[in-house]
């Protein structure tokens, strides 16, 4: 029941995404069908997930395997007992080179880019006038004299058009600054036997390499890697932009291992959200602050009293005096929640919106995320979520679902 319920879900969650990421314009399910696959992009692993037996399907105008030979719950749970490699090729990776690259990007973030210490990244966001989020990204000052960018591939055309446009404002100042985007491979290796795994194809000890930290090295006799801890899934992992020409050499290297496997989109939607990790275009977007979205976290201490960022001049005075929303963990029995349920309150008045759900296949419960009014935002409230047009009972819960286990160093 679990795992047909998850797979109904994720084939809805990703129906609503192809119609909103491809836009053909045409008509007759034959034409969109073929419009689809020629507009399609692939990453380099695009055969070598075929002949795995990958289930490919679109993904924000890219085809993407949503599982393998496994179920989707067979392979979410590997990924938390052992480890699992995610192709994340089709993400935008970008390079950001001149004396004034931290000030530029901190033009276009919340983040407080210039106290990070050298191969130190961190999460944040990019940020319009009105205070919405743009998308979400992790940028890494790197000790090679430029800024490592990893943003999303759905936002990737929206985020290389700002930073271009930013980018020309830059020089006609007078500023130092360039951009590269790169065509390197991104694949994540995520699961708690990674730095097990990993560890026999570098030379580096990646004790030393910490959660959102970053390094330069071969992998597995690779040259012109980098390997970042960080990932999606709230285990310990890793993220290594590769040579595109090597990725294949280097998932078979990994798969070598007993402990590895392929995953999908199917396993890694639901470990994100078990992490209680955002979806932009789900659960963040340009009509969502980052005080709504609880990412207040984000926004560096010194940002927030320069108010030098997009949107600064709405969203900071949000911390002190509240929103009237906020985005918030649920947890419920019964039908699973998906994205734009109804939340209500117990006298059945409409209080928010469920952005994401889906059974969980570690709690065995539903899992959700979603907006509410504030007043209903305090962890442990009762209230409920209509389900086929009938009201079922669910609380408020803390964020992660699932406690993560990133690598703070021993």
């Amino acid at each position: 029941m679990l795992a047909r319920a998850f797979a109904n879900g994720l084939c809805n969650r990703l129906s609503r995404e192809t119609t909103r990421t491809v836009g053909l314009g045409v008509t007759g399910r034959q034409n969109r069908q073929a419009s689809t696959e020629v507009a399609l992009k692939k990453t380099p692993l695009y055969d070598f997930h075929r002949a795995q037996g990958g289930k490919m399907v679109e993904f924000a105008g890219w085809s993407m395997p949503v599982q393998y030979k496994d179920s989707h719950i067979n392979s979410h749970m590997h990924t938390r007992q052992h480890c699992s490699i995610f192709d994340v090729s089709h993400m935008l990776q970008t390079k950001i080179y001149g004396r004034d690259r931290v000030k530029f990007i901190e033009s276009l973030i919340v983040g407080d880019i210039a106290e990070l210490k050298d191969n130190q990244g961190t999460l944040s966001l990019f940020t319009n006038a009105k205070g919405g989020i743009m998308d979400d990204l992790i940028v890494t000052k790197t000790d090679q004299e430029y800024l490592y960018v990893v943003s999303n591939a759905g936002c990737a055309d929206k985020d290389s058009a700002h930073m271009q446009a930013r980018l020309q404002e830059f020089k006609s100042a007078g500023h130092d600054v360039d951009l590269e985007f790169m065509e390197e491979s991104l694949i994540a290796l995520q699961g708690p036997s990674m730095a097990q795994v990993l560890q026999k194809g570098v030379g580096d000890d990646l004790r030393k390499l910490t959660f959102m930290t970053s390094v330069l090295t071969p992998v597995f006799g690779i040259q012109g890697c980098r390997v970042t801890r960080c990932g999606y899934t709230g285990e310990d992992g890793v993220e290594i932009s590769v040579p595109p020409g090597d990725v294949v050499s280097l998932t078979e290297k990994l798969l070598a291992n007993s402990e590895v496997k392929l995953a999908g989109l199917g396993a890694r939607d639901s470990l994100r959200l078990e992490a209680g990790l955002c979806l932009y275009g789900n659960d963040i977007d340009e009509t969502t602050t980052p005080v709504e979205a609880s990412l207040i976290w984000t926004i560096g201490k010194r940002r927030r009293q320069a108010r030098d960022f997009p949107g600064a001049d709405i969203i900071v005075p949000q911390i002190k005096a509240k929103t009237q929303r906020k985005r918030v963990g649920l947890i419920s029995t019964g039908p699973p929640v998906r994205q734009h349920t109804a939340i209500l309150s117990s006298d059945g008045r409409v209080i928010g919106e469920v952005t994401s759900g889906c059974p969980s296949p570690c709690l065995k419960q539903n899992v959700a995320m979603g907006y509410v009014e504030a007043g209903f935002s305090k962890v442990g409230t009762s209230i409920q979520v209509e389900v086929r047009k009938k009201a079922v009972p669910a609380v408020v819960s803390k964020m992660p679902f699932v406690p993560t286990k990133y690598y703070m160093g021993q």
